[in-house]
């Protein structure tokens, strides 16, 4: 390879792990366009959210500002996702609070610096898997589990925030405990906290629903109609700011959110204190993979929309390179949020810049606007959440996976119960465990049919299905499932229960759908092989693909066979159980599918 072409190489290579360098060489005047519109829309919505999801959190309002900076832009140089936006989100936001919660820490500051360092050790964890390409780790989280974890984060997320509805105290990380604070607490419900709250929690509904229409009505363009219905949260944290400031509800009791400090997010650094990293270490995997898995989800989404391609390993540096920006400029963990990158892909964002340009926009709200949310009231920001984190609860997922697989329902419903009785690390550390219990529960006992010729064709399907020929000599069980250490067993027992009925002298094994045999399914197959020969039984194979013949050729399994290697089922049949007169023909162990 000359100069020029080891350049090129290592141009490719630059650009694959720094995406900027690709789509910023074409970058033109319409995608700027496009994208400062979508980066206006997103940032008035995001304004609202970053104080009210650092509020969740158990933070000071301003490090949801700062976890919506820095992050923004990191994401924009590393990810690969033309429309995700990345900032606090709702799920994120209760992991921390719970992940920092169970510290145990009184002082203010050290919280803070916790939920830094929280962000790092996340931040830290996603950057390791997507260097070692472990983005398939995610995969081990079903959706169903994450539909059900989800759901029931959003009803606690809800039921938390009602406290600062009523203007009362209530604690608690399970939904019991919540709901038996709120009550023992309710009877000192602030009246004029309880007004503003309930009246921005309809205001925020209404606008979801009813605002774009009425604009549309109107006479306002498109356009111009779903940004003033995206800035609903703004007019009402502007309309009740006004109203606390103007009848001074601070001296009726209304929580307000007080000083925010005016500036750009300050330089800061994790504690590298072992016995803290010790204890968030656990709660930062657990944060990472859910993080993960929402973004994803969310990319791909949007991104098929448009026949783009998502690279889930450089995601994952992308998030990892989010997070540790959000430590080291006063943020907390983020991820991509779903409500915010659907709203900047219907927006018309056509690149990342869009999330830079939203970044500046946030930076010139904690610049100018500080100021003006001392008398913003703390159940303003509740309502906010309210009406967010509500659309994330779906109970369909119950009736769909009832209808279509009991063990997915099963899975579903634990892993909501367990949230909401025990709190959201448990119930993800329950969903992540129930989730591959799920697979290998699925895998470990395989569909096994056993199948015949359609006549007329050289189509074999399964017997209690179709009307197919057989041979009262030969069986042949169709393998439906990798073989591996968990269903070898299972397999074995099914296979010599079939041929204890009597009058079998071939057993063939279709392994059409086999990818993978491991080495203790290996091990089960030459004990098949000496037991069924002990009887007088032979064992062939037939249909194995390449690559999982490849490796039976490296031991001596193919060797002591007593029947043979077939390169279709249909030749097996020719040769064991003739059909139509067919000359037998046994194919060599080479004649692999």
């Amino acid at each position: 390879m000359d100069k020029e072409q080891k350049m090129v190489a290592r141009g490719a290579a630059l650009r694959r792990y720094v995406p900027i360098l690709d789509w910023g060489a074409r970058y033109d005047n319409t995608a700027l366009t496009s994208d400062l519109v979508a980066a206006v829309i997103v940032t008035i919505m995001l304004i609202p959210q970053s104080l009210a999801y650092a509020l969740l959190a158990g933070l000071p309002a301003e490090m949801g500002l700062y976890a919506s900076i820095l992050p923004l832009l990191a994401y924009a140089i590393f990810g690969t996702s033309r429309a995700l936006a990345v900032g606090p989100v709702a799920v994120i936001s209760l992991m921390t609070a719970a992940a920092v919660g169970n510290l145990g820490l009184d002082n203010p500051a050290d919280y803070a610096a916790a939920a830094i360092t929280l962000a790092f050790l996340s931040g830290l964890i996603l950057m390791i898997m997507g260097v070692f390409r472990l983005g398939f780790l995610a995969n081990f989280l079903s959706h169903p589990v994450i539909a059900g974890f989800i759901t029931a984060s959003g009803l606690l997320i809800a039921t938390s925030q009602l406290k600062h509805i009523l203007g009362i105290d209530a604690y608690g990380h399970s939904l019991f405990d919540l709901i038996g604070s709120l009550f023992a607490h309710i009877t000192q419900t602030n009246l004029f906290t309880f007004v503003i709250g309930t009246a921005s929690v309809a205001f925020l509904f209404w606008v979801r629903k009813g605002l774009k229409p009425l604009l549309l009505l109107l006479g306002l363009g498109p356009r111009m109609a779903d940004i003033l219905a995206k800035a609903g949260p703004v007019g009402a944290v502007a309309v009740t700011t006004l109203i606390s400031w103007g009848f001074d509800l601070q001296s009726k009791g209304v929580a307000i959110v007080g000083d925010v400090p005016q500036g750009l997010p300050p330089l800061t650094f994790p504690r590298f204190d072992a016995d803290l990293w010790t204890s968030l270490l656990g709660s930062a995997l657990l944060i990472s993979i859910i993080g993960f898995v929402e973004s994803i989800s969310v990319a791909q989404t949007l991104a098929t929309k448009k026949r783009q391609r998502i690279v889930p390993d450089q995601e994952l540096v992308g998030l990892g390179a989010s997070n540790i920006a959000a430590a080291m400029s006063g943020g907390y963990p983020v991820t991509g949020g779903f409500a915010r990158s659907v709203v900047n892909f219907d927006a018309g964002a056509e690149t990342p810049a869009a999330g830079a340009f939203t970044a500046v926009g946030i930076a010139g709200a904690a610049l100018f606007l500080t100021p003006l949310l001392f008398f913003l009231p703390k159940a303003t920001l509740a309502a906010t959440i309210i009406v967010a984190v509500l659309s994330l609860v779906d109970f369909h997922i119950l009736k769909a996976t009832w209808d279509y697989h009991r063990a997915d329902f099963t899975a579903v419903l634990a892993t909501i119960l367990l949230t909401l009785g025990f709190g959201v690390e448990i119930g993800v550390s329950a969903g992540v465990i129930l989730s591959i219990v799920l697979y290998l529960y699925k895998t470990s006992r395989p569909h096994i049919a056993e199948v015949g010729l359609v006549p007329g064709t050289q189509h074999f399907r399964n017997i209690n299905r179709h009307k197919v020929l057989t041979h009262p000599e030969l069986v042949t069980l169709r393998l439906d499932e990798n073989l591996y250490f968990a269903n070898a067993r299972y397999i074995e027992d099914y296979l010599l229960a079939r041929v204890a009925k009597g009058g079998i002298k071939h057993v063939v094994l279709m392994c059409s759908a086999v990818n993978e045999i491991d080495l203790s399914a290996l091990e089960t197959l030459e004990d098949l092989n000496r037991q069924l020969g002990d009887a007088g039984i032979t064992l062939s194979l037939s249909e194995v693909k390449g690559p999982v013949m490849d490796r039976l050729m490296r031991t001596r399994f193919v060797e002591n066979l007593t029947g043979c290697v077939y390169l279709t089922q249909f030749a097996a049949m020719q040769a064991l159980g003739p059909v139509d007169g067919a000359v037998p023909i046994c194919a060599g162990p080479g004649d692999a599918a």
